[in-house]
């Protein structure tokens, strides 16, 4: 890759063009990938500062070809059509292959990550069952490192995953969760199969049948914040990070669990 600073007058565009990359969504999203987080691009250009460019042909313009190609214009016109038509679909599978994701930058799930759900009050682990092969960034082989495919449906706990359900009102409060999922996860990576199967991401989704949308709070693949800080943590700022997720309840979770027999204090 090369480096650029950009200059006063420069636009996303105008760099992208300048080195030939396809256009100014490829290159933002190339630096997002490669660049620290601090370095992160937004949708303008900031003079004096550095942008990873692309030099991998697949981010790249493809190079205008002289359509007569030394031929000529008879030879041209009994070109087949058949060939023309083979030519197209090769250059769309090319375009396919080479334009950005949505899942460009985000991690694969595994086992131990942890969803949520918009009708739900916990926040259960995943549970793989659609296979005992791959693991992601682990070489032992840990069962909390296997990858999360689009078939799998379960999760720890199996009952009650969510705890209550905000779709099932009662006199006391909430009914008890109900989790069904409505067909497969959405949204997997499709380019990346375990035995045929999609991989999760950060961006995958599974809607249930009584109404609730459940999504990856934490795909697993981080450290995870201590006890300690989440005790400190403001539950009204982590609101605002995650409007969906009740942190107070998930402090209270904490807590409970730190007081259990055989938890270091």
């Amino acid at each position: 890759m090369k480096k650029y600073t950009v200059q006063k007058g420069d636009s996303l565009s105008s760099i992208a063009e300048q080195f030939c990359v396809k256009d100014a969504q490829t290159l933002r999203s190339y630096h997002n990938i490669y660049c620290p987080l601090e370095d992160l691009l937004g949708h303008d250009a900031i003079p004096g500062k550095e942008i990873l460019i692309p030099e991998d042909q697949k981010y790249l313009k493809e190079e205008v070809i002289d359509p007569m190609n030394g031929y000529d214009e008879g030879e041209a016109e009994g070109t087949s059509k058949e060939k023309q038509e083979e030519s197209k679909e090769q250059k769309k599978e090319q375009q396919t292959e080479s334009s950005p994701s949505e899942h460009d930058g985000k991690y694969f799930v595994i086992q131990k990550g942890m969803c949520q759900c918009s009708q739900g009050f916990k926040f259960p682990k995943l549970k793989v069952t659609s296979h005992q092969k791959h693991y992601w960034n682990d070489a032992d082989g840990q069962a909390d490192y296997l990858a999360v495919t689009e078939d799998d449906l379960t999760f720890d706990p199996p009952a009650m995953p969510f705890g209550n359900c905000k779709l099932k009102p009662s006199s006391g409060g909430y009914l008890p969760c109900a989790f069904a999922p409505a067909g497969k996860w959405q949204k997997p990576y499709e380019k990346v199969k375990v035995m045929g199967k999609s991989c999760l991401t950060e961006m995958s989704e599974l809607m249930c049948t009584t109404g609730g949308k459940i999504t990856i709070l934490k795909h697993g693949q981080q450290s995870e914040a201590g006890k300690s800080q989440v005790k400190k943590a403001d539950a009204r700022e982590q609101h605002i990070y995650n409007p969906v997720m009740n942190f107070e309840e998930f402090q209270e979770e904490v807590n409970e669990t730190e007081n259990e027999p055989g938890n270091i204090k």
